[in-house]
């Protein structure tokens, strides 16, 4: 683009070569020319600044497309994480519900054991209770003596030669009518010593060497001597 004072220049130059320039021509003229640089510069200015408004706009285009790369990275991240977060949760939430049901198996478990252990246990109070009143009953009063006429006098006998004493063989107790079997799997050591008549020692024996399938266990399992279990085999019971 020609600048104003070129342009001024050579409108001058060709009213001057007509011949018909006054003064008053000339001064417009210049005017008009210095007005036309000074609009030139204007418009030089004003392009100038567009051009770097432009400038500016692209370097902001830029920094925002960063930003918003950033800003869709971050809210991956964030998806990621929630996702994560929430299946941990899940997963939480199903091992809680599995406790749960586990905790309500157990307690229905312990409720049938109680349940089990209180029949057992009114059972054993009946057993007691029968033993208690049938050891406070009276014996059965025995028939009245006859009467033996007496022998007639011997011949005295020879001194006979001095016989050794043989100790007796153990009587089994023969058991009390009416009395229920102690059941060896389920009675208490202080209940087996007191109605079957045997040592703690020995009753503390049955007692670890529980479960019992039948009552020759006792013997098999060495927890009692044979001549005590033959003693009190007719007594005992174990029924599950």
């Amino acid at each position: 683009m020609r600048s104003a004072g070129a342009i001024g220049v050579l409108v001058l130059a060709a009213m001057m070569a007509g011949g018909c320039v006054s003064s008053g021509k000339y001064e417009m003229a210049v005017a008009e020319a210095e007005d036309a640089k000074n609009k030139a510069e204007k418009v030089q200015l004003q392009k100038k600044a567009l051009e770097d408004e432009v400038k500016s706009l692209r370097e902001q285009k830029t920094k925002l497309a960063a930003d918003l790369e950033l800003a869709s990275a971050e809210r991956q991240r964030l998806e990621d994480s929630l996702s994560k977060e929430r299946g941990g949760a899940n997963t939480r939430t199903r091992d809680l519900e599995q406790r749960s049901r586990d905790l309500a198996a157990r307690n229905r478990a312990l409720q049938q054991e109680l349940a089990s252990v209180k029949k057992q246990n009114d059972s054993l109070k009946a057993t007691v209770a029968r033993y208690q009143k049938a050891l406070k009953e009276p014996p059965a009063s025995l028939p009245p003596a006859v009467p033996v006429p007496p022998k007639p006098a011997a011949a005295p006998a020879a001194p006979a030669a001095p016989v050794t004493p043989v100790p007796a063989a153990p009587v089994p107790a023969a058991p009390q009518a009416g009395l229920a079997p102690v059941n060896v799997n389920t009675a208490s050591a202080a209940d087996m010593v007191l109605f079957l008549g045997i040592s703690k020692e020995e009753a503390d024996k049955i007692v670890a060497g529980r479960p019992y399938k039948v009552k020759q266990e006792l013997v098999v399992k060495n927890v009692l001597a044979k001549p005590k279990f033959d003693a009190i085999k007719d007594r005992i019971s174990v029924a599950q």
